[in-house]
């Protein structure tokens, strides 16, 4: 289980004294444990524990962004060591091809035919990718989908 892999390569970076990686696990293992009181749970499934990880990879990104326009070069650099730390709990990203050959499919049985149907399109991909791919990048790629006939 997820949970389990991140608190034992917590109790290691304790140990290793890496206070970088005890630092951003000690944090995500919070926001995990502020989720699951939230949704009145002794812990949260895998699939939950994801979405808390995407949720502070994309509050990385943001962060670096803003570091990057401010000229605090130091600050986005920890931002980035820490982004690739998070990274590692993400599962391995889906091919391009597969996610249009996804998008293909979904298309296919929604009858989607134009930009009007892309909420449709996206809500029945999301499901079917589950954190295999970047949201964003799916986003791109079925609006270009929908935006060129074939």
């Amino acid at each position: 289980m997820l949970a389990d892999k991140i608190l034992g390569d917590y109790k290691e970076a304790m140990k290793s004294r890496d206070t970088l990686k005890s630092s951003v696990l000690s944090f995500l293992r919070a926001d995990m444990l502020n989720q699951a009181t939230a949704k009145k749970k002794e812990k949260l499934d895998d699939p939950e524990i994801l979405a808390v990880v995407k949720k502070q990879i994309k509050q990385r990104q943001d962060s670096i962004e803003q570091f990057v326009k401010g000229n605090r070069i130091e600050m986005a650099e920890k931002e980035k060591k820490e982004l690739e730390i998070l990274k590692t709990y993400l599962p391995p990203e889906m091919p391009v091809e597969q996610i249009k050959a996804l998008i293909e499919e979904a298309i296919a049985s929604t009858g989607a035919s134009g930009m009007k149907d892309m909420g449709r399109l996206m809500k029945e991909l999301t499901a079917k990718i589950a954190g295999g791919a970047d949201g964003r990048l799916v986003s791109d790629l079925v609006r270009q989908r929908l935006s060129t006939p074939s």
